[in-house]
């Protein structure tokens, strides 16, 4: 007799506490085949008893004992017990309780390889499932070529999956087959042996044990991710020692281990991944003969690999140069050592460097003649961005210039010259013989990046299904305001044209979404949509809070209460910005629950935020026309929108706004006739910031709703600062486009935030180069911004501060002379780091930005230099600290532009000659020296 089931049944089936009888679901079995049923039944319900019961070993007693048929009949049961903990309980001590013997029971029932190798993988019972060695007993049946076939899919899963590593070497020891060399596999081998370090036998026994020893070795080397195992083989398991002792004894192949090691090393990887192998080559003990059999693997890793692996490299190069003679001359060649030093001097790390051109003057000592083919290598070191190795570079050039034999040679040279800054480009012009070298070299201009423009946004999506594709594009992604804007736009109008087919097209998308199972009303579960701090928090909240109303999850009553109460107020400066943001919507999902309007007024024209004031008219237009009822919020929000700095079509635009004869036109009307006011600003200082206070300003508080009234209060500097239920950075970008001709009001509200880069070294969110694009002044806000960013801790933020200021260079908008004294400022006080600030201005720099950089630098430099000459000697170290690579790239900036010939140009720095007078030869001083020399022109006597 056969049994049939219905599982859809079967999980529907409950006793009085809510879940599944045992004798419930062994009547689900489908056996799909003939056995004896009430034999099956019994078995079925004594298995699901075993795992209700959470008894692993009376399971696996039971599991033995039964046939193939017998087992397939019991997987209906156990899938509706698995599908029933996930869904009722998924974390609850029931689940703890049962699950490693439902993991143990499924694995055993399943007869295929493939469904049981998911189950045994599978993410629901992974943190709960079965000892592997108890698995691998109740598999131990299964021939050799299923357990082979089970093995390689659990060792093909991703190291994430975390797969027992006991279960997988099981299957494979009595299987008989070879290691399976993936991630998941070698990872669990490693970490298994590395479990015995403290043990008697340690790693090494354990290593010397296993029976696949050389093929899981070779596949360490071979890993995708080292991050599981870096710190094992580096660490306390001490790997290296265990590695290098059995390739000593034979086990391993040595030279097999040497060249994976190199191998792994010149592949590179995660900026760590050398952690991992570094030591173990480290370990082996190289000799010089093999040493001198991989030159061209140390000259590869010397020239590209991480810092740690290019000086190992540079060592062994040393020392395979300094060793003197072996068989058939030296044991590196001085066209190897050339090809060598190519490389290493043009790295950025200066110790690497440094260390090279000692190397090199060794041998230039030792063998004059090999200058022909080693002077070009070191002339590599003359276009290196640190102008104290650029000068160690001439000196070594000039110690050895009388080896220089040919023109060819010295023409090579000369060329190689012309990258040295302008007082040693005379020096090489001189040693060099060679007039047409000069010391003067035209004034570089800036070449700035094109400024960005705004993008006139698209119309809405005409269709219902190409709207449903952008929404469900910008709910699985960030998106920017003008993708925002379009879709909500779509929405609106599609909402009130024809929503029944807006709904069928939406589908696909509801379907995804959390709310959408939910048999509660948007009532019952409020705080999720609206925000658990009572606010909106992301466009993505937004869209489903719209998308909810539209599907009939929410009811009048509840929206009508959110537009009431509103967003919550808390003291911190952008909640002004948010509260605008969150209104609008509140009252968008009510409009759209009663009386969907026919569009959105406060839809931008451009990507910026910004909105043409004539087509904020058509709008209006267009809602007396067909008698609609205007949303108070959106209206609000196009006002700050609207466009004003053109002063003629918002002259033509208030002549037709007025001619509507609505209250809204009169509104509008009234609007452009005025300019937007720049926000009174005071400065404040805070511990080592310096903040900025708002004044308030009336005209942001007359004749907007209540929400928007809060834009027009003073900000002050002393008041809590917690983002609550806004600090999420998707919001950020939509601050700017709530005021987007008016980013100084903005820009004084996030200085805070952006002060905290520099200050407390946190990570920024992007918003620097949005507030240098968007429209209106940039003021005292937006440079005291740019001037945090360019001294942030994080080097993406330095680079966002970056684009900001050349995007402001490149639009005309920016005073040099004020970021410069802003920077200073922030120096003195100890908020931007001298260090940090040299870095991004090397990078504004590399862009052609010499003029630019060094009129603020220029102006930035005197407060730190001070604070350096009235430091105590205890203190000196401390205020010079990053203060000579900010002079160097000050320098490289003034002789590059030509800044001491230019009109009006800075004739000397305060402070300057004084730390130049200051002495030793360190980089502070030889970098004021040089830019002293260069501004005072001494260079050209």
């Amino acid at each position: 007799m056969t049994y049939t089931t219905n599982t859809a049944d079967t999980a529907d089936t409950k006793n009085t506490t809510g879940t599944v009888s045992t004798a419930d679901r062994a009547s689900t079995m489908d056996t799909a085949g003939t056995v004896d049923t009430a034999k099956a039944t019994d078995a079925a319900t004594a298995l699901l008893a075993a795992v209700e019961a959470g008894d692993t070993a009376r399971t696996l007693r039971l599991v033995t004992r039964m046939g193939p048929a017998e087992r397939r009949a019991c997987l209906p049961a156990l899938r509706a017990l698995r599908k029933e903990l996930r869904v009722t309980e998924p974390w609850g001590a029931r689940s703890n309780r049962v699950r490693p013997a439902l993991h143990l029971a499924g694995a055993a029932c399943h007869t295929g390889a493939a469904s049981a190798a998911a189950w045994l993988a599978a993410t629901d019972l992974r943190w709960r499932s079965a000892p592997g060695k108890l698995l691998v007993e109740a598999l131990k049946d299964r021939d050799a070529d299923w357990q082979t076939d089970v093995a390689f899919r659990l060792a093909q899963r991703p190291v994430s999956a975390r797969v027992s590593y006991t279960l997988m070497a099981g299957l494979v020891s009595r299987a008989g087959c070879e290691a399976p060399l993936t991630d998941a596999y070698v990872t669990g081998w490693a970490q298994h042996v590395s479990s015995c370090w403290q043990e008697k036998d340690g790693v090494t026994e354990r290593l010397r044990r296993e029976p696949h020893l050389a093929a899981l070795v070779g596949g360490l080397f071979t890993l995708t991710d080292v991050s599981e195992v870096r710190w094992l083989l580096s660490g306390v398991a001490d790997w290296p020692a265990a590695l290098a002792k059995l390739a000593r004894e034979g086990v391993l192949d040595r030279a097999a281990l040497a060249d994976a090691c190199v191998a792994r090393l010149l592949r590179g990887g995660a900026p760590t991944d050398h952690q991992a192998f570094l030591p173990i080559l480290l370990a082996v003990e190289l000799t010089r003969e093999e040493e001198r059999e991989r030159v061209a693997d140390w000259t590869a890793m010397a020239r590209d690999g991480v810092v740690a692996v290019a000086s190992h490299a540079q060592k062994v190069l040393a020392g395979l140069v300094l060793d003197g003679a072996g068989d058939g001359g030296a044991r590196l060649t001085t066209l190897q050592l050339a090809e060598a030093s190519e490389g290493l001097l043009f790295r950025p790390e200066k110790k690497l460097v440094r260390a090279q051109l000692v190397l090199l003057g060794k041998v230039l000592s030792r063998d004059p003649g090999t200058a022909a083919d080693l002077l070009p290598a070191v002339a590599r070191a003359f276009g290196h961005e640190d102008t104290q190795l650029q000068e160690r570079a001439l000196k070594l050039l000039e110690r050895h210039a009388r080896a220089i034999g040919t023109e060819e040679l010295r023409t090579e040279l000369a060329e190689a010259a012309e990258q040295l800054t302008p007082a040693l480009r005379a020096r090489a012009a001189t040693l060099l013989g060679i007039t047409e070298t000069g010391t003067e070299r035209e004034p570089e201009d800036d070449v700035l990046p094109p400024a960005p423009r705004p993008v006139r946004l698209a119309p809405a999506p005409h269709t219902v299904e190409e709207l449903a594709e952008e929404v469900g594009a910008l709910l699985a992604s960030e998106s920017g305001v003008a993708a925002f804007e379009r879709a909500l736009d779509g929405l609106v109008r599609h909402a009130h044209l024809h929503p029944d087919a807006l709904r069928a097209a939406l589908a696909p998308v509801v379907a995804k979404r959390w709310w959408a199972s939910s048999d509660h009303p948007l009532h019952a579960r409020r705080d999720a949509l609206f925000g658990h701090a009572g606010g909106l928090t992301a466009p993505q909240s937004v869209l489903d809070l719209l998308l909810a109303v539209l599907h009939g999850k929410a009811d009048a009553a509840t929206l009508l209460d959110a537009v009431r109460t509103g967003p919550r107020r808390h003291a911190c400066p952008h909640n002004a910005l948010t509260r605008i943001f969150d209104a609008r919507f509140r009252e968008l999902a009510y409009r759209l629950h009663t009386d969907p309007p026919p569009l959105l007024l406060a839809t931008p024209t451009w990507s910026t935020g910004l909105l043409e004031p004539g087509e904020l008219v058509d709008r209006l237009a267009e809602y007396l026309r067909l008698g609609a009822r205007v949303c108070a919020s959106d209206f609000a929000q196009a006002l700050l929108r609207v466009r004003r700095d053109d002063r003629t079509a918002a002259a033509e635009a208030a002549r037709r706004a007025a001619a509507l004869g609505s209250p809204e036109g009169e509104r509008l009307a009234r609007l452009l006739g005025t300019e937007l006011t720049l926000p009174e600003t005071r400065r404040r200082t805070k511990g080592v910031r310096v903040l900025l206070e708002l004044a308030e300003l009336p005209e942001m508080r007359e004749g907007f709703p209540p929400e928007f009234r809060e834009l027009g209060d003073p900000v002050p500097v002393f008041t809590a600062r917690g983002c609550y239920y806004h600090f999420g950075r998707h919001i950020r970008p939509h601050w700017l486009a709530v005021l987007p001709e008016g980013r100084e009001h903005v820009a004084a509200r996030l200085v805070h935030d952006i002060a905290d880069t520099a200050v407390d070294d946190e990570r920024g969110d992007g918003v620097l180069p949005l507030l240098a694009e968007s429209e209106g002044e940039a003021g005292e806000a937006v440079h005291l911004c740019v001037a945090y960013g360019l001294g942030a801790r994080h080097h993406e933020d330095r680079l966002a501060a970056v684009d900001a200021l050349l995007v402001l260079a490149a639009r005309g908008q920016l005073d040099p002379v004020r970021l410069g004294a802003d920077l200073g400022e922030l120096m003195g006080r100890g908020a931007v780091k001298p260090q940090r600030l040299a870095d991004a201005a090397r990078t504004a720099a590399a862009t052609a930005a010499n003029a630019t950089i060094w009129e603020m630098l220029g102006h930035a430099l005197p407060v730190p230099l001070a604070r350096l000459a009235g430091a105590r000697p205890e203190a000196a170290a401390v205020a010079a600290r990053g203060l000579g690579d900010l002079l160097a790239v000050a320098a490289d900036c003034a002789e590059r532009s030509g800044a001491a010939g230019r009109p009006g140009a800075l004739g000397a720095v305060p402070h300057l000659a004084e730390t130049a007078a200051r002495g030793g030869s360190s980089r502070l001083v030889a970098q004021a020296r040089r830019l002293r020399q260069y501004l005072s022109g001494e260079e050209a006597a």
